[in-house]
Formats: C-alpha cells, structure tokens, sequence
C-alpha cells in the first residue's frame, strides 16, 4: 500500500469521527454553556443542575442524529472493506 493511500485512509477516518462527533459535542456543549449562563446568574452551583440537562439533550441529540451516524459509520466501513479488498487483488 503506498504512502499515498495510507494518507487518504487517515484523512477519511479523521474526517469520518469529525462529523460523528461533532453533532452531540457542540449539542453537549452548548447545553453545557447554556446551564453555565443559568447558573452563574440563579448563583445556584448544584452539580445535577447541569449533568442532567446534559445528559437529556445528549440523548435526545442521538435519537435525533443516530440513524445519520449509523449511516456514516456503514459507508465509512464499507469503503475500507472494499479498499482492503482491492489490495488483496
């Protein structure tokens, strides 16, 4: 396998998790920011005020983005079956 190939498998795994993760991190972090804001102003600093809400927008975030993530994950796989295929032959 040549350099050049290797080069273009990593691009495609790094840009693969990039959009995979990035959905639910700026969902996670905006929530985050947002109960930080809340927080800060209500001077309430109760650790579950901001777990919480986290955890329900990250689940609500991957019933919304999950069938999509499948879906990039598969084509992802596929696409590095099939290249290990071509270099066996």
């Amino acid at each position: 396998m040549s350099p050049d190939a290797i080069l273009e498998i990593m691009h495609r795994a790094t840009w693969t998790s990039i959009e995979v993760a990035g959905p639910l991190l700026a969902l996670g972090v905006s929530v985050g920011l947002f109960m930080g804001l809340l927080q800060a102003a209500t001077q309430i600093s109760e650790p579950a005020l901001t777990f919480v809400p986290k955890l329900a927008a990250l689940a609500a975030g991957l019933g919304l983005f999950g069938p999509w993530i499948i879906e990039r994950l598969t084509s992802f796989g596929r696409a590095m079956f099939e290249a290990v295929a071509l270099v066996g032959s």
